[in-house]
C-alpha cells in the first residue's frame, strides 16, 4: 500500500471551504474540527500529512468489504459507462440481480426486496408496510436503539439523539430491552434476563393495547447503543409475542448484516425469521448510497392487487445496486463472512477479554464477528460507566482522552459514551487486528488512570 506525498496546503484548503460551506450533521458547528482524508484502501485510511490510521471505526460501521475494493470500484464504473441512471419503474440488470442476491440470503420467505438509499428510510418503509399490513398504529422499539434520523426513524431511536426531534405523538412506544450486565429487570443470569425482558415486552404490550401495536422493530444486535447481543431464546420469544398479538415482528440488520456479525445477517446466529428485514451500509459497503427493506410473503401479498403507497426516486438506483452486487459476489468468492467470523473468534474476542484481565477500565467485552465492544467503567464492582450517560464536555473527557490516544497512534476509534467499539472492516487481517489491540492496550492506560 503506497500513501501518496503529504501535501499540507492541500489538506489545509479543502478543509477551509468545507468550514466555510459544509454543514455537518450531529455537531455543534463551531466546534468542529474534521480530518481532510486523502485516501483509503483495505482497512486504513489517510490525511493530507501522511497520518495513515488504522480504520477500528469502519468508517460508520459500514465498510465491510473494506475501502477502494477493486471488484467493487470496477463494478461501479462499468455501469456508470453502462447505465448511470434509471426510474425504479424499469426493470434493469443491476436492480433485479442485487434483489436476487439479497432474498437468497435472507431467512425464512423474506424474497421481495423494496430499495431505499438508506438505512433511515429502511426503517421509514418498514413501519409503513407493517401499519398498512396491520391496520395498527403504535410500533415499539427499545430504549437502547438507534433506528435512524428521517422524521419516524428518529422517533424509533432510544438514543438521546431523539430528544430533541422528539414531538411526543410519534406513535411509539418504548421499553427495556435485555442487557444482562446493567439488567433492568435484577436479573443474575442471562436466562434470568431472557425470561424477564419477554415479560416485561408482554406487560408493556398489555397495557398499550395489543390490538393498536403495528409493529415490534429491534436491532438484531444493538449497534451503536452497546453491541447488546440477545441472550439465547429471547428473538425467538419476540417472535411468539408477534404471533401471539398479530404483531408485524422487524428485525433492523442495517448494522449488523452482511458480515459484520460473523453471518450474512446476524439473525442467522438464533434462527428466527422476522416479517420485515431491514438493511443498508455493508450491503455495499457504502461505496454508493444504499438500503431496503426485504418483505415476507404474506406482507408482500398485500400488495398485489392494491398499490403500495410509497417510493423514492432513486430506489435501487443502478450504480448502487452494481456495487451491491459486486460486494454480495466478492464476499462469496472470498470467503470474508466466514473471515470476519474467525476474526471474532480467534483475535478480537480473545485480544479483547485478555485486555479486560490487565485493565481495570474494562467491565465487559462483549461481541461476535467483527462487531465488539468494551464497556468502560470506573469501579468494576459497582459497574459504575466511565463518564455519565450521553456526557459531555468535561464530563466525558475520560472517553475524549482515550480517543485522542488512539488517534494519535495510528487508530482512528468507535466510541459512544462509556463504550469503546472494536468494528474493524470484515476484511481485516490478523496482523492488522493485532496492531489494533496493541495500540488500544496503551491508550487504555489512560481510562484506567480514571477508576477508582
Amino acid at each position: 500500500m503506497s500513501i501518496p506525498t503529504a501535501d499540507s496546503a492541500a489538506g489545509q484548503a479543502i478543509k477551509a471551504v468545507d468550514r466555510a460551506h459544509v454543514f455537518h450533521s450531529w455537531s455543534a458547528q463551531a466546534l468542529i474540527d474534521p480530518l481532510a482524508v486523502a485516501g483509503a484502501e483495505g482497512s486504513y485510511f489517510w490525511d493530507y500529512d501522511g497520518n495513515r490510521y488504522l480504520d477500528f471505526s469502519s468508517q460508520l460501521v459500514n465498510t465491510n468489504i473494506g475501502h477502494q475494493h477493486p471488484k467493487v470500484v470496477a463494478a461501479i464504473q462499468e455501469q456508470a459507462a453502462k447505465l448511470c441512471t434509471v426510474a425504479p419503474g424499469f426493470a434493469v440488470e443491476s436492480r433485479s440481480e442485487a434483489a436476487r442476491l439479497i432474498a437468497e440470503r435472507t431467512p425464512g420467505d423474506l424474497d421481495k426486496i423494496f430499495f431505499t438509499n438508506g438505512g433511515a428510510e429502511a426503517n421509514e418503509n418498514a413501519i409503513r408496510l407493517a401499519r398498512l399490513h396491520t391496520g395498527r398504529q403504535k410500533i415499539m422499539s427499545t430504549y437502547r436503539s438507534y433506528h435512524g434520523a428521517t422524521a419516524n426513524a428518529i422517533a424509533l431511536t432510544g438514543d438521546p439523539r431523539r430528544w430533541p426531534n422528539d414531538t411526543g405523538v410519534s406513535g411509539v412506544v418504548h421499553f427495556w430491552g435485555p442487557y444482562t450486565y446493567r439488567s433492568n429487570f435484577h436479573a443474575e443470569n442471562d436466562a434470568q434476563e431472557c425470561e424477564r425482558a419477554l415479560e416485561h415486552l408482554e406487560q408493556v404490550i398489555a397495557f398499550e393495547g395489543p390490538g393498536t401495536i403495528a409493529a415490534i422493530i429491534l436491532e438484531t444486535v444493538v449497534g451503536t447503543a452497546g453491541v447488546l447481543i440477545p441472550p439465547p431464546g429471547y428473538l425467538a420469544g419476540v417472535r411468539e409475542i408477534c404471533d401471539k398479538y398479530g404483531i408485524v415482528f422487524i428485525l433492523d440488520e442495517v448494522m449488523a448484516g452482511f458480515g459484520r456479525a460473523g453471518e450474512w445477517f446476524a439473525v442467522d446466529h438464533w434462527d428466527v425469521t422476522p416479517d420485515l428485514l431491514t438493511f443498508a451500509k455493508g450491503v455495499n459497503s457504502g461505496y454508493v448510497p444504499l438500503g431496503g427493506v426485504a418483505i415476507s410473503a404474506e406482507i408482500a401479498a398485500r400488495f398485489d392487487e392494491r398499490p403500495y403507497p410509497g417510493g423514492l426516486t432513486y430506489s435501487g438506483h443502478p450504480l448502487a445496486c452494481a456495487s451491491a452486487v459486486a460486494t454480495i459476489n466478492a464476499m462469496a468468492d472470498e470467503g470474508i463472512v466466514e473471515h470476519a467470523r474467525h476474526i471474532g473468534e480467534t483475535v478480537l474476542g480473545p485480544g479483547l477479554r485478555e485486555l479486560a484481565e490487565r485493565h481495570p477500565s474494562i467491565g465487559e467485552v462483549r461481541g461476535l464477528g467483527v462487531f465488539w465492544a468494551l464497556d468502560l467503567v470506573k469501579n468494576r464492582e459497582t459497574r459504575e460507566p466511565l463518564v455519565p450517560y450521553n456526557a459531555a464536555g468535561a464530563a466525558n473527557a475520560p472517553m475524549a482522552e482515550l480517543a485522542a490516544a488512539c488517534k494519535q497512534r495510528g487508530l482512528w476509534p468507535f466510541i459512544n459514551m462509556n463504550r469503546f467499539h472494536a468494528v474493524p472492516p470484515c476484511t481485516v487481517s490478523e496482523e492488522e487486528a493485532k496492531a489494533g489491540l496493541a495500540v488500544l492496550d496503551e491508550a487504555l492506560s489512560l481510562a484506567d488512570a480514571h477508576t477508582v
